[in-house]
């Protein structure tokens, strides 16, 4: 038996006794997949199991997370901090061998995948991270930057549509460095592919400009598998994606049916599929020293090739030591020195400006000072503004709309790709990303949004158009190519968003008031290394409050307009913010005390200690919330809650804001009513942030 053969039978019982022993998983496509992991992992992916952070190791992306039993065992054979242990504590509480990949929990994972199609956005992601850093930094005598990424995928991920956004924008932007496995197995969890999906995939990929191969023989075909990956990696101006017709759960007596796609298999069945592989048929976990000691090999020979990275990164540092200096920096994930000089200052004298305008303000004084950034737009860069003036757009050399260099990535009209492509991109290292789109269609990508907060990545979204402060007419005209904002009506007034989005955990959704608010946001938002985040901005101008800084402001919440003994307090965000100032005016005209406190960030201000908490959103009054979005949530921070309770309307929007209530005139009739209730009622008035959990 060569040792090839013997590898892949040790992948594949492998695979049988982890999952058996949990009771739980999928065996299937880990034995059907031992082949090209075997392939791939032995004789063409270059990394440094002792070093799972290696910057220029090649990326692996297992999209079809559900297999993650093939990538465990992988890393594990290859020395990775997964030891045998690991591997029997499969979907156990707190392993290290989780029932998907996770990023940042076990070594050697490179994106937190599970959801179908997000880790083959992903992959683009990582692609175009490796091009951008390369163009930037290779020089003709040092080439720095030249890793591949490597994704497996299913049935299941090319069935999601946001793996056909990401594989459209991949095959535009002429990726060469990406090359994805497709396992071609005719099998998901109903049964036969048939029923449902029976598209040319190859066809598909050839119109989107990828190179498309193909390995009849997945199984045992290994000199087809080693040809199909030497000629992707030949082809320089496209991705590439190999079909590989595999049998699910091969060697199984279920082999090629879906009742080895999510179940375990039967203990006759295990010992019988030992047997036939010539191995000890009542062992478990069995791996023969020959498969450890041919991995190790493996795994020197990564060890060897970032020794000579790292000696190459020397003698650039000695030949290009300003270049030298921001790379390692960035690889090291460090901002500038005082970057934060970079963020603009207002005062309340300044003129009123959208925040989507100050979002563009600021992004230009950080493009300055910040490489790192890597902007991008869903095909809304006129209404997003977030093209800094002046920067060249990603786009392949050949097209000679930009290159590889540039800073500014067309999008398209693709929302989810977008999201999970920025996940890649932050996951590669050495960028931060940020991404526009109307704050209604984050939404469409809410998926990536999740993966983002869930595997604690640095990326910001810029989600203008946040509330029912849109325009006139519900429409987007580009005559002559000039966008005419005529924006409005439910269709793209984003009233339940809000709630949504705070509900994630770890992720920062921000509702900046004005200028200052705006600033810190950003200057939050960059600092937060592990923490993704959501700017909500205006279309509608806002003035410069009296009383707002950066310093104030980054910490989620502060006191804007200060009263002793007071009567009611008004917490607000953004664009209401203004309208709560002008209602507290109104109040004290009738001798009724009104504080008023801008909330921007929830969560960075429940990161705050409890006596500042209690400081701002004290006990003694009432406290009312005013948002022109869903109330929901709002009850923990307030009493009395003011806002949408469906959805906006189409009108020019003061007349919107009007037909809902919400301006400073009727807050206040809104607040005197919140007063003489919380009076008549009599009994102390707690914070709503004293409770007992």
């Amino acid at each position: 038996m060569s040792v090839d053969t013997t590898c892949i039978s040790t992948i594949r019982t492998l695979a049988a006794d982890v999952v058996a022993k949990s009771n739980s998983g999928h065996p299937g496509a880990p034995m059907g997949m031992a082949p090209a992991a075997h392939v791939l992992f032995s004789q063409f992916l270059t990394a440094n199991p002792s070093n799972s952070k290696w910057f220029n190791r090649d990326r692996f992306v297992l999209s079809n997370g559900h297999a993650c039993v093939l990538q465990y065992t992988m890393l594990h054979l290859l020395g990775y901090k997964i030891s045998m242990d690991d591997l029997k504590l499969f979907r156990q509480l707190d392993s290290l061998t989780p029932g998907h990949p996770e990023a940042n929990h076990t070594d050697g994972i490179e994106v937190t995948t599970g959801p179908l199609g997000q880790g083959f956005a992903n992959g683009v992601g990582l692609a175009i991270a490796s091009n951008h850093l390369a163009a930037v930094y290779n020089k003709p005598d040092f080439e720095l930057l030249n890793n591949f990424t490597y994704v497996f995928c299913g049935d299941g991920c090319l069935m999601e549509g946001v793996s056909a956004e990401a594989a459209s924008l991949a095959g535009h932007l002429q990726l060469g460095n990406l090359i994805v496995v497709y396992d071609d197995n005719h099998i998901s969890i109903d049964g036969d592919t048939a029923i449902a999906f029976t598209e040319d995939v190859g066809a598909r990929f050839l119109s989107y400009g990828w190179q498309v191969l193909h390995v009849e023989n997945g199984d045992s075909d290994l000199d087809g598998i080693n040809k199909a990956l030497n000629e992707a990696r030949a082809e320089k101006s496209k991705p590439t994606i190999i079909r590989l017709r595999t049998t699910i759960g091969f060697g199984s007596k279920e082999q090629g049916t879906h009742g080895v796609h999510g179940s375990p298999l039967k203990a006759d069945d295990i010992v019988a599929l030992k047997t036939k592989f010539g191995f000890p048929p009542d062992e478990k976990f069995y791996v023969p020293a020959e498969v450890y000691k041919f991995y190790g090999e493996i795994a020197q020979k990564g060890a060897s090739a970032e020794a000579k990275w790292n000696s190459l990164l020397a003698a650039y540092g000695q030949k290009y030591p300003t270049e030298h200096a921001e790379l390692t920096r960035r690889i090291a994930g460090e901002l500038p020195q005082n970057w934060e000089k970079a963020l603009p200052v207002y005062k309340p004298t300044d003129s009123a400006q959208a925040s989507r305008k100050l979002s563009e303000i600021a992004l230009t004084s950080l493009a300055a000072v910040l490489p790192d950034l890597l902007g991008g737009s869903a095909d809304l860069t006129s209404s997003n503004l977030t093209k800094v003036k002046g920067s060249v757009d990603f786009q392949p050399p050949a097209t000679k709309l930009g290159t590889y260099a540039g800073t500014y990535i067309r999008y398209g009209v693709r929302e989810h790709g977008m999201g999970a492509i920025a996940n890649g991109l932050a996951a590669y290292g050495g960028i931060i990303p940020f991404v526009g789109t109307f704050l209604n269609f984050v939404s469409y990508a809410a998926g990536a949004v999740r993966l983002s907060a869930l595997s604690r990545v640095q990326v910001i979204w810029v989600g203008t158009h946040d509330s029912i402060g849109l325009g006139e007419v519900s429409c987007l005209s580009t005559t002559f190519g000039v966008t005419n904002e005529l924006h409005s009506g439910p269709t793209h007034q984003p009233v339940e968003t809000n709630a949504h989005f705070r509900a994630i955990p770890n992720l920062a959704f921000w509702r900046p008031a004005d200028g200052n608010e705006t600033s810190a946001a950003y200057s939050v938002a960059l600092k937060s290394k592990h923490t993704p985040s959501i700017l909500a901005l205006s279309r509608q101008n806002l003035p410069n409050l009296e009383g707002s800084t950066i310093e104030r402001a980054s910490r989620g919440g502060y006191v804007l307009i200060e009263e002793e003994k007071e009567d009611l307090t008004i917490v607000s965000c953004g664009s209401e913010v203004t309208i709560a100032v002008e209602a507290a005016k109104k109040l004290k005209e009738q001798g009724i005390k009104t504080r008023v406190v801008s909330l921007p960030c929830w969560l960075v201000f429940d990161q705050q200690d409890a006596q500042y908490r209690l400081s701002v959103l004290r006990s003694g009054a009432p406290i009312l919330s005013l948002e022109a979005l869903s109330t929901l949530g709002w009850e923990r921070y307030s009493h009395e809650q003011y806002g949408l309770t469906g959805w906006g309307a189409s009108g020019p929007y003061q007349k919107v804001y009007e037909k809902l209530g919400i301006t400073g005139a009727n807050i206040a009739v809104v607040g005197k009513k919140v007063v003489d209730f919380y009076k008549q009622k009599g009994g102390e008035v707690v914070s709503p942030l004293v409770r007992a959990l």
